[in-house]
C-alpha cells in the first residue's frame, strides 16, 4: 500500500471539497515512521495521535497523515509555519506535476521517494498588465471604428436608411442601456474613492497600494541593474548624509503610518543628471548631480521630504488610476472618430487632437496638482524635522537661476508636468509661515534671524548692479574703437558682454566648487531630541 502525502506551503488557509474529503482516511502509523527515515534521513517525522477511518469499511487502502518537521538544511523549503497537510487516497493517478506551483512529496511503502518542487508562479502586478494592454486597447478600438466605416460605405443606400430607421425606432431602448453604463460606471467611481493621507483628499484609486508595491519591487529591481555600475559605495560620505538625512526624516515623521510601515533605503548613483525619485516600496534613488546642486543640508531635506511626500501618498497609483480611467472613456471617443471620419488621414489627424487634448487638459494638470500637494506635504515633514523650511523657496530659485545659465528655455507651465520654478516659490513663500509655527511646536532650535531668502535675494541684487557696470565699462571703451572704424569695417560690430549670466555664472562657479565639498557634511553628534522632532543645530557647514 502506497503511502502519498502533499505538503502545500502557503500562508492562506483554504477548505477541502467535498468530493476529496470524503475519501480521506486517515489511521495510525507509527509503525511507518522507520521506513519513511530511511526514505528521508535528513527529515524529522512524526505522526498525528489520533487516526480516523473516513472510508467506507470494505475499503483497504488507507492514508497516513504525516507531518514533515524540516531539519535545518531543509527549513528554507519547508516552512512548517501556517502549513497544511493534504492526503490523497491511494490508487489515485499523480496529477501532472506542471499544473502544481507548489512543492510536493511522494513517498512509497516501497522506500522509493519522489521529490518535485517547482517555484510558486508569481502574478503580475495589476498595473504591470495595464501598462501592456493599454496600446493594445487603442489598436481594438482603431480596428473596431475602422470595420464600423467600411461597413457603412459598403452598404447600398437603401440598407443605410433602413439601419438609421431601425436605430431610430429603438432610440428609447440606446437611452436607457446608455444610462444603465452611466450607472455602472458611477457606482464604480463611487466604490473606488480614497482618502489621501496627511491631506484627507478624496481621489480615485484605481489600483490599490499592494499592486503598486509588487510594481514598485519589480521597477526597483531593474532601477538596481540598469545603475549597478554607477552606485556610490555605502562607506562614501555623500551616501552617509543622505541616508542620515532619509534616517532623520523618517524617524521625525514615524507618527504617520505610512511613513513608518515602509522600509527606506538609500542608493545614490554617481551621474551629474540633477534628479531623485523615491519608489512606493521605499527605494530612495538620487544622482550626485541633485547633491552638487543644492546649497545646504536644509534643501536636501527638502528636496528628500517632497519626495518622500509622494511616495508616501501614493501619487503614482493615483496618477495612474486617474490615467486609466480616461484612457477608457477616450476608446470610445477614439472608436468614433474612425468610425466617422471619411478617410484614414483625416481620422490619424483626428486621434492625434483627442491625444493632446487629454495631455493638455488632463494629464499635465493633474500632474502639476501632485507636484504641487507634494511641495506642501514635503515642507510639513521638513519643518517636523527641524529643517530651515525657508529654504524651500531658495532652491527653486537657484533652479531658475541654473537655468537661464545653461540657455535652457523655460516652458509655458500649461505644457509641463510640473509647476514652473517661479510658481513653486510663490506656492512656498506663502505657505513658509504656517509651517514655520509647525516647526516652532516640535520644540525645534530657533532659526537664525537673516531669512535665507532675503540673502538670496541679495545676492542676485548684487550680481545684477555687478554686470551693468561691467557693460557701461565695456560700451566705453569700444565707443571711440566703434567711432574710428567706417561703417563697412568687418570690426564694426562691437562684442556684447555675457550680461547676468556670465557674471552669475563666474560668482557660482566658485561658490559651487567649495560648497560641492563643504556644505554635504552632516555633524550627526549635534542631533538633539526635542519634544517631537530631532533638533537641527544652528549650523550644519562644517
Amino acid at each position: 500500500m502506497e503511502l502519498l502525502c502533499v505538503r502545500l506551503m502557503r500562508n492562506q488557509r483554504s477548505c477541502l471539497p467535498a468530493y476529496l474529503s470524503r475519501s480521506f482516511q486517515t489511521s495510525l502509523c507509527r509503525q511507518r515512521q522507520s521506513t519513511t527515515r530511511r526514505t528521508l534521513p535528513s527529515t524529522e517525522l512524526y505522526s498525528t495521535n489520533t487516526c480516523r477511518n473516513l472510508l467506507q469499511p470494505e475499503t483497504t487502502d488507507s492514508v497516513c497523515q504525516l507531518h514533515l518537521r524540516p531539519s535545518l538544511s531543509q527549513r528554507r523549503l519547508f516552512s512548517s509555519e501556517n502549513a497544511r497537510t493534504v492526503l490523497f487516497p491511494v490508487g489515485t493517478p499523480r496529477p501532472d506535476p506542471a499544473v502544481h506551483s507548489l512543492p510536493v512529496i511522494w513517498l512509497s511503502k516501497h522506500g522509493h521517494n519522489f521529490i518535485h518542487t517547482s517555484a510558486p508562479l508569481r502574478a503580475l502586478p495589476a498595473p504591470l498588465i495595464w501598462l501592456v494592454l493599454k496600446p493594445l486597447q487603442k489598436i481594438v478600438a482603431i480596428i473596431l471604428g475602422r470595420s464600423i466605416r467600411k461597413w457603412w460605405l459598403a452598404l447600398p443606400p437603401n440598407k443605410q436608411q433602413l439601419v438609421r430607421q431601425n436605430f431610430w425606432r429603438r432610440r428609447w431602448q440606446l437611452v436607457a442601456g446608455g444610462m444603465v453604463a452611466m450607472v455602472i460606471m458611477a457606482s464604480f467611481f463611487l466604490t473606488h474613492l480614497d482618502e489621501s493621507p496627511i491631506t484627507g483628499r478624496t481621489r480615485l484609486l484605481v489600483f490599490s497600494r499592494e499592486n503598486y508595491m509588487e510594481l514598485a519591487a519589480v521597477t526597483g529591481d531593474g532601477y538596481m541593474e540598469e545603475f549597478a555600475e554607477l552606485m556610490v559605495p555605502e562607506k562614501d560620505p555623500r551616501h552617509q548624509v543622505v541616508e542620515r538625512v532619509v534616517e532623520h526624516l523618517a524617524q521625525r515623521n514615524k507618527d504617520i503610518p505610512e511613513v513608518f510601515s515602509v522600509p527606506w533605503s538609500v542608493h545614490l548613483v554617481d551621474s551629474p543628471t540633477v534628479n531623485a525619485f523615491i519608489l512606493p516600496n521605499g527605494k530612495v534613488f538620487m544622482f550626485t548631480g541633485m547633491l552638487e546642486a543644492v546649497a545646504d543640508i536644509h534643501q536636501l531635506t527638502f528636496i528628500l521630504a517632497h519626495e518622500m511626500a509622494h511616495a508616501v501618498m501614493g501619487h503614482s497609483a493615483e496618477q495612474a488610476s486617474m490615467s486609466h480611467v480616461v484612457d477608457f472613456l477616450s476608446l470610445i471617443l477614439l472608436t468614433a472618430i474612425w468610425a466617422m471620419c471619411p478617410r484614414d488621414s483625416l481620422a490619424v489627424l483626428g486621434q492625434w487632437i483627442q491625444t493632446k487634448l487629454i495631455q493638455f487638459l488632463f494629464d499635465r494638470p493633474y500632474s502639476r496638482k501632485l507636484e504641487a500637494e507634494a511641495d506642501q506635504v514635503g515642507l510639513q515633514l521638513a519643518a517636523k524635522a527641524c529643517a530651515d523650511v525657508r529654504a524651500g523657496p531658495v532652491f527653486w530659485q537657484q533652479m531658475e537661476i541654473s537655468d537661464q545659465l545653461r540657455g535652457e528655455h523655460s516652458v509655458p507651465e500649461w505644457l509641463s508636468t510640473h509647476p514652473s520654478h517661479r510658481n513653486r516659490v510663490i506656492q512656498l513663500d506663502r505657505l513658509v509661515p504656517q509651517y514655520l509655527e509647525l516647526r516652532e511646536s516640535c520644540s525645534c532650535p530657533a532659526l537664525p534671524a537673516t531669512d535665507p531668502r532675503a540673502v538670496f535675494a541679495q545676492s542676485v541684487k548684487v550680481l545684477l548692479n555687478a554686470t551693468r557696470d561691467l557693460e557701461g565699462e565695456a560700451g566705453k571703451r569700444l565707443k571711440p574703437r566703434a567711432l574710428s572704424q567706417s561703417p563697412t569695417s568687418d570690426h564694426s560690430r562691437a562684442p556684447h558682454p555675457g550680461g547676468l549670466a556670465t557674471a552669475l555664472l563666474a560668482s557660482s562657479a566658485s561658490a559651487t566648487a567649495s560648497a560641492t565639498a563643504t556644505a554635504l557634511t552632516l555633524d550627526t553628534g549635534r542631533f538633539q531630541v526635542g519634544t517631537c522632532c530631532t533638533q537641527w543645530p544652528n549650523e550644519h557647514i562644517q
